[in-house]
């Protein structure tokens, strides 16, 4: 006798939830197939799935977080997969919220960094959304900065975390590092007041990663970024400490989370990358740091234009420039015009592009040795100009000014800015190989490789295949067969 499959519960709070929001069940399906094309996923909802829910089934994957969130923005409240008798997932869509509250902000961002550190290969592989791109910016345009950010007594040693365990460290190898009993002494856990020290070490550590990016690419030491943000960025974070305290906390952890987009985005993991952008754009604004909101938003407009966005990255250099205003330093001012620039030199847009780049040019020029530069501007110099100049004038086929800006980059452009160099040494074989001048341009491009080679850098390798691709109506000449030889040659 065969067994009966088991009986489905009808999902009551579901029901309920769709008659408050006024939903029928085939607008909540087709809000749900939209929301997942925000967010890179081809959902083929209907009326039918809805009714099948509310029989009991469960969806599956990221459904239930994807539904959550249709009632979060209907509803104007925080609502979870459990709330509507749905199964709880891991939200690999999640991230592009922008946190109503501090709180909330923490618990996203941590959520990341979770997942980021264990085993969770998927949220690598998520989709870039340029629709993902539109409410955080405008909610950080319109916003400000939150009215309380303090935890708890700052004199206490511990507080509850918001009913949350403190999470659980992994096992190390006896070799390198404290043993496990004398670490369980110096672990710090959710609720111990953080200090000045505290934010020292966390902008230590931002600067010690962005030179190993910087050096040798971001896939070199990123997963270690992710897990010190989890092991000790969050316990901060859900710690104990004022007004003032906090504000410089959440600078730091926006920072620390920027670099951990950074890095993410240089190993071609977008989707992610874009999450931790929103993310310490989130954070900045719990810092009340205007102008460093302002850098996370020239940061997503540079991968929006690596990944061929120029609109989205026009609009993103704008809101960033809209959201400082005249107050900004002048090397600032000029950073947020270049990348417009970029943006427009993508689009072929050659007016709007040369007007940008002499914007950024006068900013730079009215800068003065004695002025107040934030330390992520400080990068900013003739040569970071001199490549953004160089990279315009490639996209738009302006070969003869791209090779000079290429070569005054290159030749002040400090050592420790290996994949910097790397990039304009292609830039400059690009426009060398436009000029017809074939010789030099493999010359170049074997040496980009060969640097490309000994980082762990995915947008390197793809500098370099991008020239590849402009060597092939020329794949038969001799120089590019020395060009392939060389190159075969790196292994």
């Amino acid at each position: 006798m065969t067994e009966r499959p088991p009986q489905r519960t009808p999902n009551r709070q579901l029901a309920a939830l769709i008659a408050e929001a006024g939903f029928s069940n085939a607008g909540l399906a087709r809000r749900v197939d939209q929301l997942g094309l925000e967010h890179g996923l081809d959902l083929r909802y209907d009326k039918t799935s809805v009714t099948r829910w509310l029989r009991g089934q469960q969806p599956r994957g990221t459904t239930p977080a994807l539904i959550a969130e249709v009632f979060t923005r209907r509803l104007g409240r925080r609502l979870s997969a459990q709330d509507l008798g749905l199964d709880a997932c891991a939200p690999v869509y999640a991230g592009l919220e922008f946190a109503a509250t501090p709180e909330e902000a923490i618990d996203i961002v941590s959520g990341l960094w979770r997942k980021d550190s264990g085993s969770h290969a998927e949220l690598r592989k998520i989709a870039f959304t340029p629709a993902g791109l539109v409410v955080p910016s405008r909610d950080w345009l319109i916003g400000r900065a939150d009215d309380r950010v303090g935890r708890g007594d700052p004199g206490a040693g511990r507080i509850p975390a918001q009913g949350r365990p403190a999470p659980k460290l992994p096992a190390l190898p006896e070799q390198g590092g404290l043993p496990s009993r004398q670490r369980s002494q110096t672990e710090r856990g959710p609720g111990q007041r953080v200090t000045a020290g505290d934010i020292a070490a966390l902008r230590s550590v931002g600067e010690l990663f962005r030179a190993l990016d910087h050096a040798y690419g971001g896939g070199h030491a990123r997963q270690a970024l992710v897990r010190y943000l989890e092991h000790e960025a969050e316990p901060m974070l859900r710690g104990a400490y004022g007004e003032q305290t906090g504000r410089r906390l959440f600078a730091a952890a926006a920072d620390l989370t920027r670099l951990a987009g950074w890095t993410s985005y240089d190993i071609a993991a977008h989707g992610l990358a874009q999450r931790y952008f929103v993310q310490a754009l989130r954070l900045a604004q719990a810092a009340g740091d205007r102008m460093y909101g302002s850098y996370v938003l020239v940061t997503m407009s540079r991968q929006a234009i690596y990944l061929g966005h120029g609109r989205e990255a026009v609009q993103l250099a704008r809101v960033a420039q809209q959201g400082v205003g005249s107050s900004a330093p002048p090397v600032v001012q000029a950073l947020l015009h270049s990348v417009e620039a970029r943006g427009h030199g993508v689009l072929g847009e050659v007016r709007a592009c040369t007007a940008a780049l002499v914007r950024a040019e006068r900013a730079l020029e009215a800068a003065q040795p004695g002025d107040e530069v934030p330390y992520w501007a400080r990068f900013f110099d003739q040569a970071q100009l001199a490549d953004d100049f160089g990279h315009c004038h490639r996209d738009l086929q302006q070969y003869r000014a791209a090779a000079q800006h290429a070569e005054r980059s290159l030749q002040l452009r400090a050592p420790g800015y290996a994949r910097s160099r790397l990039f304009c040494r292609v830039v400059l074989a690009s426009a060398r190989l436009g000029l017809g001048e074939l010789d030099q341009a493999c010359q170049l491009g074997a040496e980009a490789a060969g640097q490309a080679a000994e980082m762990r850098s995915v947008r390197a390798v793809e500098y370099v295949r991008d020239f590849e691709r402009r060597l092939e109506p020329y794949r038969d000449a001799a120089p590019v067969r020395g060009y392939r030889d060389r190159v075969a040659a790196l292994g």
